[in-house]
């Protein structure tokens, strides 16, 4: 029997479905386009909806995610801020507790940190000690592969699926992006959103209309599989998708799970690939020890233990600091061959 995730009434308050599938192609948008598209959809919607943080209006954000937002929407609702995350945090949390609806960009993930008191000791508590909504969505890029060093490369996660009254999100594919954005905005508690810079503008796929959101809270089965599962999220998805593909032309039938959500998990979707396959990987590109897959794992040994057929495996980044070289930076973060090595070995087991 598979439990709820606890703590729901204290720690979040009460919330439109979508499909997704992502086909490789030059012609289609890119995971950021879903992003922007994302973003804009919801400025035209919901007039409470504004976005803040550092040159995200002239110089039209780090990464140009909102490239032509201060001409469409005027300074009012497109905010340039001072370089101070904690203040840009305190600053929308006020703002959405007097009923907007406040977008953060962190220019890079890495420096959430400046603002942990803000999110983790203000922005999530309040609904539980007040019962007010707090609508706020903090978006950032995070994750590595970009020769970013040890202060542009962070996976953040764990710190906050840690904490409740915040949800997290984590997008693999620009459909999901753009549709669990969109809920993001509309959720009436603190969502963190983490879009992998990686992904920016490698992988193309078709994005949901404007009417259409991907629920958080639920996961999907990117690839159907019979003989051993990879339980995963944003970067981890494509190396899971290329190491299936590799294993099947050896008749091996990989499932790729992609939690897409990471804060409430989906654990009856966890449990059910456990109970397809009956061997699983857990994959992330976070650090592996303090990581989500040792939640992962441990919610498999509490709720699906006697459908193993194989003990749960974990694959991770190294406990480094994420290098800058290239060749280093390789050594530590996981690769296609790293997961299909170990794919094998689970296989065999």
């Amino acid at each position: 029997m598979v439990r709820p995730d606890t703590g729901t009434r204290a720690a979040w308050a009460s919330h439109s479905e979508g499909r997704s599938a992502e086909s490789e192609s030059p012609e289609l948008p890119t995971y950021i386009q879903g992003i922007t598209e994302a973003l804009r959809e919801e400025l035209e919607r919901d007039p409470s909806v504004f976005l803040i943080g550092e040159d995200i209006g002239t110089y039209e954000g780090a990464f140009k995610v909102t490239k032509g937002f201060l001409q469409q929407f005027g300074p009012r609702r497109i905010l340039d801020t001072p370089i101070s995350e904690s203040a840009i945090v305190g600053a929308a949390t006020g703002a959405a507790l007097m009923g907007m609806r406040p977008v953060v960009e962190m220019q890079f993930i890495d420096f959430i940190s400046c603002a942990w008191n803000q999110i983790v000791n203000m922005a999530a508590k309040i609904h539980y000690r007040w019962g007010r909504a707090v609508p706020i969505t903090i978006r950032g890029p995070s994750g590595g592969y970009t020769h970013g060093g040890p202060f542009h490369s962070e996976n953040p996660e764990a710190w906050f699926c840690h904490v409740p009254g915040l949800k997290v999100v984590a997008p693999s594919t620009g459909w999901d992006a753009k549709g669990l954005l969109k809920s993001a905005i509309r959720d009436d508690n603190p969502v963190l959103y983490l879009e992998h810079k990686f992904l920016y503008r490698r992988i193309r796929g078709p994005l949901p209309g404007p009417d259409v959101t991907v629920p958080i809270g639920v996961a999907e089965v990117k690839r159907p599989g019979a003989d051993a599962s990879v339980i995963t999220y944003g970067s981890g998805v494509h190396l899971a998708l290329e190491a299936a593909a590799a294993l099947a032309a050896e008749g091996h039938d990989v499932e790729v799970l992609d939690l897409r959500t990471l804060r409430p998990l989906d654990r009856a979707a966890i449990v059910a690939t456990v109970e397809r396959t009956g061997k699983v990987l857990v994959l992330h590109e976070a650090h592996l020890t303090g990581g989500l897959g040792g939640e992962v794992a441990a919610l498999i040994a509490e709720h699906a233990f006697e459908r193993l057929d194989a003990p749960v495996m974990r694959l991770a980044a190294a406990d480094t600091p994420v290098p800058y070289s290239d060749p280093l930076e390789q050594q530590v973060l996981p690769d296609t061959a790293r997961v299909t090595s170990a794919l094998r070995t689970l296989l065999d087991y």
